[in-house]
């Protein structure tokens, strides 16, 4: 099992970006809300999209995750 942040700040296409613990692109902890623990990207991204419909995973990170 993995923590998993969602940023609250979104990127330029709109999107806000699903990372895990430990990735270099990380938001500032100001900046991230925390998911809960996964075994995977796709329950993550599926609780991120609770509050953010538009979310994805980060290309680093989270590829399998990452649509666009």
């Amino acid at each position: 099992m993995a923590r998993y942040y969602v940023n609250r700040n979104a990127q330029a296409n709109g999107d806000h970006e699903v990372h895990v613990t430990g990735c270099n692109w990380m938001p500032d902890p100001g900046n991230r809300s925390y998911l809960g623990e996964f075994s995977s990207c796709a329950p993550a991204v599926r609780e991120a999209k609770k509050t953010y419909a538009r979310s994805n995973g980060c290309f680093y990170c989270c590829k399998p995750c990452h649509t666009s």
